[in-house]
């Protein structure tokens, strides 16, 4: 059996059952970091081809805020969280109060690239957090890294193994609400998970979902 096949409704049910409970972590988290009530959700988890992925992120040669870490510990793997640029300057610059922070002017601020990554700590800790929770597994991020490049750029370095054992990923997508804020001015990204070989085996064989 492929990994593919091995993918099941049910597995993306229970991932968005857990990606909403690392959501409302995160919130909590963002609430504190900013001073103002936030609110996220995982609308929707699924499984798309790389030409899919590619699509979501506007192109592979559309330029994209990604951060990226590996997972390691019981169930290793990448994780990728991409932002359209416009949406990371948003958040950014409501989180130092400068309208005049933007990812495209070089150089990129280091207060603004560290708050960035301060983020990406937030939604991965959170999401993998109650992932461990679930599974009593030892899952873990390694710490961030940011980069502003071509999406197919950054996306890369995950599939090069993947890609040895299935033609797809796992897309958690994330809506971040911030109170009084119009829902146009939501910010939403994508959470791209890459397992690497059976690590998904002992995920889903922890939940009973195997």
């Amino acid at each position: 059996m492929t990994f593919n096949q091995k993918i099941t409704s049910l597995h993306l049910d229970v991932l968005k059952e857990i990606g909403n409970i690392g959501a409302a972590h995160a919130a909590t988290a963002l609430s504190n970091l900013l001073g103002k009530k936030i609110d996220m959700r995982v609308p929707k988890v699924e499984m798309v081809s790389f030409h899919d992925m590619m699509e979501l992120a506007g192109g592979s040669e559309n330029v994209v805020v990604g951060i990226y870490l590996r997972i390691e510990g019981d169930a290793e793997g990448s994780m990728f969280f991409i932002l359209p640029i416009e949406q990371a300057n948003r958040f950014i610059r409501r989180l130092l109060y400068d309208e005049t922070f933007d990812f495209k002017k070089r150089p990129v601020s280091e207060l603004g690239l560290s708050a960035m990554q301060e983020m990406g700590n937030i939604l991965s800790g959170s999401y993998l957090s109650a992932l461990s929770d679930f599974t009593n597994l030892k899952i873990y991020p390694t710490v961030p890294g940011l980069s502003v490049d071509m999406f197919g750029a950054i996306i890369s370095i995950g599939l090069i193994e993947l890609s040895h054992v299935s033609d797809n990923v796992i897309v958690i997508n994330t809506s971040i609400f911030e109170e009084g804020v119009e829902d146009h001015e939501t910010v939403r990204g994508h959470f791209f998970l890459l397992p690497d070989p059976d690590s998904f085996d002992a995920i889903f064989k922890a939940l009973g979902v195997s």
